[in-house]
């Protein structure tokens, strides 16, 4: 699903500063507490560090699609951005996130992406592969290269402020950006409440932060869960490219 103009102009203007803050005070640690990726800048933990990363994980418009892909019982697995630097050499590889394969409950991961800049064939835009949700397999158990093109990719294209819903077993990655200019996204994503969380919310928030959230927010972070504490603080952070 392809939300144009999803987010105001206040609102884009406001993640874009906040992203480039935290991307100059974070430095070379930026992304830690997830993953570092050459050739493209990373922030993690974004739930933790602004009121309007916090805002946009819990728009009902935003719970409603994801729970049409998913169903009802589902929470924030992860905030992170993304970059994609200038003149980035290659594609990301193309993956399923949380090396996720539908089991017999169905669909378990969806993901979201914030546009913050265009997204256009030549600055790094998301590539999928359209059916591949459906097969039950993952590119690397079935492709001789997950990082060359496609035959059967697609591009998602789209002004900032665009915010696209999206079934996150269906392969996909970042192309590379051929321009002079970074290429910025947000990635809220989420799971079904019987799998892990990629970042483990309640070890990662402060606790001066969870005191001021919301009974939705707490929800949707699965803070007061204790199945997510026994999944989740097994492995408080998972890759979100393969197994």
């Amino acid at each position: 699903m392809v939300l144009e103009d999803f987010m105001s102009p206040a609102l884009l203007q406001g993640l874009r500063a906040r992203v480039e803050e935290l991307f100059e005070i974070e430095g070379q640690n930026a992304g830690w507490e997830f993953r570092q990726e050459e050739g493209a800048r990373r922030l993690a933990n974004l739930v933790d560090k602004g009121e309007l990363f916090r805002e946009i994980v819990a728009m009902p418009r935003i719970l409603e699609l994801v729970e049409a892909v998913i169903g009802p019982n589902f929470k924030l697995s992860s905030l992170n951005a993304r970059s994609a630097n200038p003149y980035s050499e290659s594609d990301q590889p193309l993956h399923a996130d949380m090396g996720g394969i539908p089991d017999e409950n169905g669909y378990w991961v969806c993901n979201t992406i914030w546009m913050l800049d265009d997204f256009t064939p030549e600055n790094g835009a998301t590539r999928v592969v359209p059916g591949t949700h459906l097969l039950k397999k993952l590119p690397q158990d079935v492709l001789p290269d997950i990082y060359a093109p496609h035959p059967n990719q697609e591009l998602v294209l789209g002004k900032a402020g665009t915010v696209v819903v999206m079934n996150a077993h269906a392969w996909h990655g970042g192309t590379a950006n051929r321009t002079d200019s970074p290429r910025r996204a947000l990635h809220a994503f989420y799971c079904r409440s019987d799998k892990p969380q990629q970042q483990y919310q309640k070890q990662l928030l402060r606790p001066e932060t969870q005191r001021g959230l919301t009974p939705t927010l707490r929800k949707v972070l699965a803070l007061d869960d204790p199945l997510n504490d026994e999944l989740s603080s097994k492995n408080t952070r998972q890759s979100g490219f393969l197994r």
